[in-house]
């Protein structure tokens, strides 16, 4: 079987289980404070161009928004979200275990708006007892965002001025974060989206490392006391060289972004195939995310070989699919997939 359900059936770029080997009797602290992880830390501020930033390396996406959110906030207080967010579908609850409630928007293609955002916290603050409810404090959105696709600059740039407006801070999951940054159409570069976050997270786990996830957090009064965070959500890794050695690897010689571009290639292909066959798609993603609608009858055939996400169906006949596309995606078998929507569909 060939996987296209995610980005993360492979293990880790070659060059990082390289450097893995090479200093794997080393002796050296543990918990982060490696020399690896410290120069991991300052690569990614340099990148960034955030010299004034903390940078935190945890070990998976659930585990991040969970330590993230609940650093940034107070127990009464509650987090903005798309109803298609991971925080709010995907992780078990993860946010609402802690007390927090995740307060949702209706997605647009995956994203909500600074008007949104506006009405929201307008609704709050204009009841009678506003301290009967929970307190909006955070904007939790994802770059890009479930369904692959991708926020502007100026929709960034409006939704940081709501937030500044309704007191909030922005927090940005980036565990496809690559996938944005080299997918055609975008208009951000990593300098301008970390200076709209008061923190984000750029993914390792599903752009070429074994596991890890790197925070950095750009807003200075939220840095205090943030290993107590992760050490109380079982984030601080005592092996933390594992973390700091992998991104170390990928943010030397701008490899992070090269493993996410050839994704994006990839998922191109994909998408060109597709429309070939005669298929519509559930959004317009320009990532390694494809959503194409599929007739059921030849979606069976072609699982056969292949193995896709569902997503939802579409009719009675038809069925929306996540077609995946990784760092490590191999041209022959987007080719091979190519060909056999090609037969199956008589195209």
């Amino acid at each position: 079987m060939i996987r296209f359900n995610c980005d993360y059936s492979e293990g880790a770029h070659p060059l990082i289980l390289e450097k893995l080997a090479q200093t794997n009797l080393e002796q050296l602290p543990g918990y982060g404070l490696d020399p690896y992880s410290l120069q991991a830390a300052e690569l990614i501020k340099q990148q960034c161009q955030t010299p004034q930033a903390a940078v935190h390396l945890l070990s998976g996406g659930t585990q991040t928004n969970l330590t993230v959110l609940a650093a940034l906030l107070r127990p009464y207080q509650s987090v903005i979200s798309a109803d298609s967010g991971h925080i709010n579908v995907h992780e078990t609850g993860a946010i609402e275990t802690t007390g927090h409630r995740v307060v949702t928007a209706p997605n647009s293609e995956g994203k909500i708006t600074a008007t949104q955002i506006d009405r929201l916290c307008q609704a709050h603050w204009q009841d009678d007892n506003p301290e009967f409810a929970p307190q909006p404090k955070v904007v939790y959105l994802s770059f890009p965002t479930e369904l692959g696709t991708l926020y502007s600059k100026q929709e960034l740039l409006d939704i940081r001025r709501a937030c500044d407006e309704n007191n909030l801070y922005l927090f940005i999951d980036g565990a496809r974060l690559g996938y944005g940054l080299t997918a055609p159409g975008n208009d951000l570069t990593l300098p301008q989206l970390a200076r709209c976050c008061d923190a984000f997270y750029i993914g390792g786990t599903k752009l070429g490392t074994l596991l890890g996830e790197a925070v950095v957090i750009v807003n200075p009064k939220l840095q205090k006391d943030f290993r107590y965070f992760m050490k109380q959500r079982g984030a601080l890794l005592a092996k933390g060289r594992i973390l700091g050695i992998q991104f170390l690897t990928l943010f030397t010689d701008n490899l992070y972004l090269q493993l996410a571009e050839h994704a994006n290639n990839m998922a191109a292909l994909v998408r060109q195939a597709c429309r070939q066959a005669g298929f519509d798609f559930l959004c317009d993603s320009p990532t390694n995310q494809q959503f194409p609608i599929v007739p059921n009858t030849l979606l069976k055939k072609l699982e056969q070989q292949y193995v896709f996400s569902h997503i939802e169906p579409v009719g009675k006949d038809k069925t929306a699919i996540r077609i995946c596309t990784s760092w490590a995606t191999r041209k022959e078998d987007v080719e091979q997939l190519a060909a056999d929507l090609q037969r199956l569909s008589g195209k």
